[in-house]
């Protein structure tokens, strides 16, 4: 048992995360700073002689699946193998079961206390960059909606459109899928995301559960003035170290045909939305599917501009894929006007050229980049594959230092303002 638990007269508060509220979008153990979270096909569990209680993955969780706690005698915390098994949350313990169960008497059972971080190795330097990502939204962002559809009680969808928006084969293509609510309130802004739940049993013989997508539609619709919004979703057919695969939801999701009614839980987000106030900036740094929310944010900026009832800021964009053919949405951001947004792509696997990637591109602009940074009206947006997290915010730290900045302060003033946003997966 981790040392820096919290233990009273043989009790422990036992971190757990419910399974029938968790959406397994991988979020708490992609922020877990000791490795204390794990998986297995069907649920997201704590390892108790891990987690030090610092609290870190409460924040981030969509859902709040992860913020429950149960008192039980340490000799008996509940183990991996039990939470991997479990349908529901176990009950709480009366404190006469604590006692019959090998604790001693205790009045009350405090909260875990944070432990201090483990020295780093002498000489060494551990950069961490989920500690720079914010977990409250910008000042002058609208007021989200979360979780009015959840798990138990699903709304219904009728597809009404879905389309490939990539020039890629089977293989890698990705789709564009619109959802309509008719006259059911779904509010939804750009940055938030819904749960999908694919019909039919798992391997198990279980019900699927809900698989969580990024929505990429502004505010007022995909289709403006409708209850409706679009979700970018890739086919998964290989796994991540190439073995053939057929991902259940994305499947599912690419094939619906217009008129499908689908179940969708959520929506879901608090902290990874927009500024709202005049002359903000957006840096938006995405691959593949991150740029679902890009998207959703660059359109309702766009409508704005039309309206000519808004001034807007920069809006920069570092977009990276494989290939432009598997880049999504690489026609439409073509005809986006230049004065409007700054795109730049990076494709790491175009034949006969050298691999590049969004924080390559970003080396490339560190004056305009350092220009943002310097700016308290500037936000940051970084969605896409976990891999490139740390190197896009090594980037922005080399971009700060170099110009004599000192990261430390400036990651933690952004990480506070809400003006650092990391949804990497």
């Amino acid at each position: 048992m981790d040392t820096h638990t919290l233990i009273d007269n043989g009790i422990l508060k036992q971190h757990l995360i419910d399974p029938e509220i968790c959406i397994r979008c991988n979020t708490c153990e992609a922020t877990c700073p000791v490795n204390a979270i794990t998986h297995d096909d069907n649920n997201y569990v704590v390892r108790a002689d891990v987690c030090n209680g610092c609290m870190a993955c409460i924040s981030p969780c969509p859902t709040g699946s992860i913020d429950n706690w149960r008192a039980v005698p340490v000799a008996r915390a509940y183990t991996v193998e039990e939470q991997f098994s479990w349908e529901e949350l176990p009950g709480e313990l009366a404190p006469y079961e604590l006692v019959a169960a090998g604790g001693e008497p205790a009045t009350e059972v405090t909260a875990l206390q944070q432990a201090p971080e483990a020295p780093a190795e002498p000489g060494t330097q551990v950069f961490r960059s989920a500690q720079y990502g914010a977990t409250v939204p910008p000042w002058s962002a609208a007021h989200p909606y979360t979780n009015l559809f959840p798990p138990k009680n699903p709304t219904t969808a009728t597809v009404v459109g879905n389309f490939n928006c990539t020039e890629a084969g089977f293989e890698s293509e990705t789709h564009h899928v619109v959802l309509d609510f008719g006259s059911m309130p779904f509010p939804v802004l750009e940055g938030q995301s819904i749960g999908i739940i694919p019909p039919g049993a798992d391997a198990l013989g279980k019900p699927h559960h809900a698989r969580q997508y990024s929505v990429a539609s502004p505010r007022n619709g995909e289709r403006p003035g409708y209850n409706n919004l679009a979700l970018t979703v890739k086919r998964v057919t290989v796994d991540h170290d190439g073995n053939p695969v057929r991902g259940v939801a994305s499947n599912y999701v690419c094939d619906l045909k217009v008129g499908d009614k689908v179940q969708v839980v959520g929506p879901f987000g608090s902290s990874f939305l927009m500024p709202n106030h005049p002359r903000s900036h957006i840096v938006m740094i995405c691959t593949g599917t991150g740029s679902a929310p890009m998207r959703a944010m660059t359109e309702w900026r766009r409508r704005l501009r039309n309206s000519g009832k808004f001034e807007g800021g920069k809006l920069l964009l570092f977009f990276g894929a494989r290939t432009q053919q598997e880049l999504p949405y690489f026609g439409p951001l073509q005809s986006l006007p230049k004065d409007f947004i700054d795109i730049n792509l990076a494709f790491s696997r175009t034949p006969g050229q050298p691999k590049r990637y969004v924080q390559d591109l970003m080396r490339e602009r560190a004056a305009d980049l350092l220009a943002l940074l310097r700016d308290d009206n500037s936000h940051f947006y970084v969605c896409g594959l976990k891999g490139m997290e740390e190197g896009v915010v090594m980037a922005l730290r080399d971009i700060a230092q170099e110009a004599g900045l000192s990261w430390d302060a400036l990651g933690g003033t952004l990480q506070r303002e809400g003006r650092l946003h990391l949804e990497t997966y």
